[in-house]
């Protein structure tokens, strides 16, 4: 088990299936950072609470608003012109960089704040707490491998 979210996160991520997944769920409009946190902490059997989803939730949507999406969104659009483009190519493996370490500096706030949060004490489902009604094939794949990481 990985101790800290973000070696979880990156090793959750590196099981087979688990990236189209989270594709997936965030092309549905997912928090995939919301998600992987849910995973970890469910593998830790962190209690699942009303004011401990909304806590997460309350930090993680202004920083995927503000920092991740439009950052995605700039890559994203570049990505037909930076086909035909070395120069624009290389900004947007440059974006592409930025967006990533924005979501690892959301998995270290979502780490901070659930740092005193007791372990072991339930064995909830916390992925379908932070889901909502996203696909329940894609957060069954995270579910699994969560439980062999």
């Amino acid at each position: 088990m990985s101790s800290d979210l973000w070696s979880f996160a990156t090793t959750l991520y590196a099981h087979p299936g688990v990236e189209r997944a989270c594709l997936q769920l965030q092309g549905d409009g997912a928090d995939v950072c919301l998600l992987l946190c849910a995973a970890w902490l469910q593998q830790r059997e962190v209690a699942c609470t009303a004011p401990r989803c909304q806590a997460l939730q309350a930090l993680a949507t202004p920083w995927q608003e503000n920092v991740v999406k439009p950052l995605r969104q700039l890559r994203q659009n570049w990505r037909a012109n930076a086909a035909h483009d070395d120069a624009l190519k290389a900004l947007r493996e440059q974006v592409k960089g930025l967006e990533l370490n924005a979501e690892r500096q959301l998995l270290e706030r979502l780490e901070k704040v659930t740092a005193e949060w007791p372990t072991g004490e339930a064995d909830e489902d916390w992925l379908a707490e932070l889901a909502g009604q996203h696909d329940h094939d894609a957060l069954q794949v995270l579910r699994v491998a969560a439980t062999h990481t």
